[in-house]
């Protein structure tokens, strides 16, 4: 009898006396609810950002400066810092050679070590000193990663000369006399060298000084 007449209320549509019907509403209930609170996670606020990736960079990208920019010219890499007195003596030639190879697919960056180096005492000076001194080239703001990018700077300055399919041909520590980049230049223009082609130079992307 009385399964007759539970038989006759599912008939008649959703009964909450009816336990099965209870259940699909227990289970309804709980899924709104979850719906409602992934909703509301999802559209209040600003969903939090990290952790970055390596060499992850906040500045805009017209504001860097990224050594693959210079495919195909010759590029002397120089790491300095305005607080070391060789970096210094040598600046001048490299301004020179700037101009000496104006239009011939020659460049030279500078990487200054001064925000890291030495506790950052000298990063505000950087500017400065490229207005005081007339560099000509660009000058970016290296880290800790770049100098172990390139088998890790031990003294400073450090030079590399990069040919123009990216490999370096050679390489640096300590000062260099001018005539010497003269000769690495133009060997690397006139393609005149054999080489391995092993070392191709680190791909970087840092920001100008400013």
């Amino acid at each position: 009898m009385a399964e007759n007449k539970l038989k006759t209320e599912e008939k008649k549509g959703f009964n909450l006396q009816n336990p099965k019907h209870r259940s699909y509403l227990y289970t309804g209930l709980f899924f709104a609810a979850v719906i409602f609170f992934f909703i509301i996670n999802n559209t209040n606020g600003e969903p939090e950002e990290g952790p970055y990736p390596p060499n992850y960079n906040t500045v805009n990208a017209s504001e860097l400066v990224n050594l693959s920019d210079f495919r195909g010219k010759v590029v002397i890499i120089d790491f300095w810092a305005t607080w070391c007195p060789p970096c210094r003596k040598g600046i001048p030639d490299l301004v020179e050679l700037k101009k000496e190879f104006k239009g011939k697919d020659v460049e030279i960056i500078g990487i200054s070590l001064d925000s890291f180096t030495r506790g950052g005492a000298t990063k505000d000076d950087v500017v400065p000193f490229i207005k005081d001194y007339g560099i000509n080239y660009p000058i970016v703001l290296g880290d800790p990663n770049v100098t172990q990018q390139y088998g890790g700077i031990n003294s400073i300055p450090t030079s590399f000369v990069v040919d123009k399919e990216g490999y370096i041909i050679a390489g640096y520590p300590g000062l260099v006399p001018k005539e010497q980049y003269v000769k690495d230049i133009n060997k690397a223009l006139s393609q005149d060298y054999v080489s391995d082609k092993k070392y191709i130079a680190p791909e970087f992307s840092l920001p100008k000084a400013k």
